[in-house]
């Protein structure tokens, strides 16, 4: 029994279909259906794949019945893999399908050894809580799990390979490390082009993919757009969440936590200790999700004038202004997203944790608290650096105020798009490139 779980978009069905490639299965993606229809559809495929007719004539209310029988003529002439793709929604269809997956798994397909099930979802805290949770009927019977992640920068990197690498960041500061949206970004046009082409035409692929994931996923959809939305242009607490979209103190963080179980939003809080875990009044929530995050900062809040001024007016008069600085943020991001490599490559064994962190005195862009005696600070800077010595009068400011009550030895990292011309690096500091960042 597999467990196959992570955002939507991100593969997983992909993976599961190459991996069914070459072996003997059954494949059934469940939808937004009653109960009846769905199992219907899961008798009738069994029938067609299995060659065994008699299953479509299965009745369409025994869903134990059902995969019992699909099961025992599956498995007579050997292994057989079933993959039960969109398990949130059948099961939100048929409630008891949890519990009757653990009585057939317990009482006889784990004993026969003949079944390979895989799980797969998309709504991560379905999954966790009730595909993988303690109080789920299925706990403890996985014989392994794997949380899909996108892909890694340099992976993303190589739906782009003749692209400078600066722009296969851009490309993945809008994309992110999903694949389908890596393949909308054709290598033979330019960044800008892409953009107008994917996300600023009007019947472009990606013009209205964050309102499609969405209204598959959740329902009041007002509330959530309205959550999207602030949070895009700059409010992070749950105070500030409530005041700028008039919903109730006591509602919001409803919304938030949903658009985190969908991975579509994380939490922040300022990290100054390993283990020590943050109050909740410092707790600050981000988009987490890059086209999300590009979405609804430049398209969103201006669609009725995108469609009115076409692709290019769009990206001069909405984005092209403020891009770079966007960008700026989403280097930030990067470059937390990659110290952990950076480590491994410098074997640095050390149990760490990223993150950043901010207060009235300073927001330092780059944190990572080392368990070796060790706390890296950094800065980060997309555009060009003018002044080497100023950016090092930045940090130094910033180590000051950062606080330190284990008294560690402070490391200040610089991240750079490019290295400086004749830089020469001081003790107690390493500069990283952006190229460094993808080397890693």
């Amino acid at each position: 029994m597999v467990v196959i779980y992570g955002r939507r978009r991100v593969g997983k069905s992909e993976l599961l279909l190459e991996f069914m490639r070459s072996r003997r299965g059954l494949y059934f993606v469940g939808k937004q259906a009653p109960g009846p229809l769905q199992l219907r559809e899961l008798v009738r495929e069994a029938a067609r794949v299995l060659d065994e007719p008699l299953l479509a004539n299965l009745p369409d209310d025994d869903w134990k019945g059902a995969l019992s029988a699909i099961v025992d003529r599956g498995t007579r002439d050997g292994r057989m893999l079933l993959v039960l793709d969109e398990l949130p929604w059948t099961a939100q269809a048929v409630p008891e399908l949890a519990s009757v997956l653990q009585e057939l798994w317990d009482r006889r397909w784990k004993r026969d050894g003949q079944l390979m099930l895989v799980l797969c979802g998309s709504y991560l805290g379905f999954m966790e809580r009730e595909v993988l949770g303690s109080k789920s009927p299925l706990f403890g019977r996985r014989t392994a799990q794997i949380k899909l992640q996108p892909f890694r920068p340099e992976e993303a990197a190589g739906f782009h390979p003749t692209w400078s690498r600066v722009d296969q960041a851009r490309a993945y500061f809008l994309c992110g490390g999903i694949p389908l949206y890596l393949e909308m970004f054709e290598k033979e046009r330019s960044v800008r082009q892409n953009v107008e082409q994917a996300l600023l035409a009007e019947f472009a692929p990606l013009f209205r993919e964050p309102d499609f994931l969405l209204r598959n996923e959740l329902r009041e959809l007002d509330n959530y757009y309205a959550v999207l939305l602030a949070l895009a242009s700059g409010s992070a607490t749950l105070a500030d969440l409530s005041r700028v979209t008039g919903i109730a103190r006591g509602s919001i963080s409803y919304y938030v936590q949903s658009l985190e179980e969908l991975g579509y939003v994380a939490r922040r809080y300022p990290l100054v200790a390993l283990d020590k875990p943050p109050a909740t009044r410092h707790v600050r929530y981000a988009i987490e999700d890059p086209l999300l995050r590009f979405w609804f900062r430049f398209v969103f809040p201006n669609q009725s004038s995108i469609v009115r001024l076409g692709p290019k007016k769009a990206f001069d008069t909405h984005v092209k202004s403020e891009l770079d600085a966007y960008f700026g943020g989403c280097f930030e991001r990067l470059c937390r997203e990659r110290l952990p490599a950076l480590y491994d490559a410098e074997g640095v064994g050390a149990r760490h944790a990223v993150g950043q962190y901010w207060s009235k005195q300073a927001q330092v862009d780059v944190v990572g608290i080392r368990d070796d005696g060790w706390t890296d600070l950094g800065e980060c800077k997309w555009g060009r650096v003018r002044s080497v010595k100023a950016l090092r009068e930045e940090l130094a400011r910033k180590v000051t105020v950062f606080p330190n009550p284990r008294a560690a030895t402070v490391c200040r990292r610089f991240f750079v798009r490019e290295r400086p011309a004749k830089l020469t690096v001081d003790d107690g500091e390493r500069w990283h490139t952006l190229e460094d960042l993808y080397d890693a």
